[in-house]
Formats: C-alpha cells, sequence, structure tokens
C-alpha cells in the first residue's frame, strides 16, 4: 500500500511539473495537467486536508486561465488588425519554434505571424506590426497562465498545511 501512495505522489509531482512546463509550452495542456496534479493530491487524501470547495476553485481557475490565454492572444491580434493567415502564422511559428528551443518559441510565433499577414496583405511595415501585436498577446497570454497556475499552487499548499 505504501509503494502504491508513493507512486501516486510521484504521479502528482510528475503532472504539476509537466503542467508548469506547459504554460510556456504550447504542445502541452499546462493548466490542466497542473488542475490534474493538484486533483489526485486532493484525491489521495481523501480530500481531508484540500476539501472538495478547494478543488472546485482550482478547477474555476483553471477554467480562467485557459480563457485568459486564448482572450490575450485574440486581443494582441485583433489590436492590430491581424487576418487570419496571421494568426495562423504564429500557431504554426510556434509549432515549428519548438524543434529550436527557447529561441524558437520567442521567434517562432512572430516570424509565423509576419509571413502569415505578408502573404494575406503584402507590406513588410504591416506584417511587422501585425506580428509584434500576436506575439505580445501570446506573451501575455503565457504569463497569465504562468501566475494562475502559481496562484493554483499557492491555494493548494495552503489549504493543504493549514
Amino acid at each position: 500500500m505504501e509503494t502504491e501512495i508513493f507512486l501516486l505522489w510521484l504521479a502528482v509531482a510528475a503532472l504539476v511539473l509537466t503542467g508548469l512546463a506547459g504554460t510556456v509550452l504550447p504542445v502541452l495542456p499546462g493548466v490542466s495537467l497542473v488542475f490534474a496534479g493538484l486533483w489526485l493530491a486532493a484525491w489521495i487524501e481523501h480530500y481531508e486536508k484540500v476539501s472538495g470547495f478547494i478543488v472546485i476553485l482550482l478547477g474555476v481557475l483553471t477554467l480562467l486561465a485557459m480563457g485568459v490565454d486564448v482572450l490575450a492572444t485574440a486581443l494582441g491580434a485583433k489590436r492590430v488588425g491581424a487576418s487570419r493567415q496571421a494568426i495562423l502564422g504564429a500557431m504554426l511559428g510556434t509549432f515549428f519554434g519548438l524543434f529550436f528551443g527557447i529561441l524558437g518559441l520567442l521567434f517562432g510565433p512572430f516570424a509565423g505571424a509576419v509571413i502569415g499577414e505578408f502573404i494575406a496583405r503584402g507590406g513588410w511595415q504591416r506584417a511587422t506590426a501585425v506580428g509584434l501585436g500576436t506575439w505580445l498577446g501570446l506573451l501575455f497570454g503565457a504569463l497569465a497562465k504562468i501566475a494562475l497556475s502559481l496562484t493554483m499552487l499557492g491555494v493548494f499548499a495552503l489549504a493543504y498545511f493549514i
């Protein structure tokens, strides 16, 4: 029984750590994995240290983080009048940027949005402005996901240890 509990706690750690990485890596459902790990931890303890109410609160924070991420990206792109091609380009740039490490993650979405906007409407100056706006939206979305994930960990820790 102790081995099973140890393995479950190992799964908690793996889910939370992978989730935290996923808040900046767009391929992973970061905040959802953090929530899954925290829910598993509450379940292991039979919801005695972390109540069902706290788990629901963590679920609400998860949904909020997901919504803020989509909204920030959309607002960043909309604010500069990005075309659908620019948004698709940013998504493709993000995906292909994964293969080039942190620099790829930073510059891939920008390059993809610029190329997409240039194909859609032409003009490098406009395409660059759209790329920057779209990239800033992605950046603020990622920062919001990180902040809300850390808030979730804080709420869980307070409930667990107090």
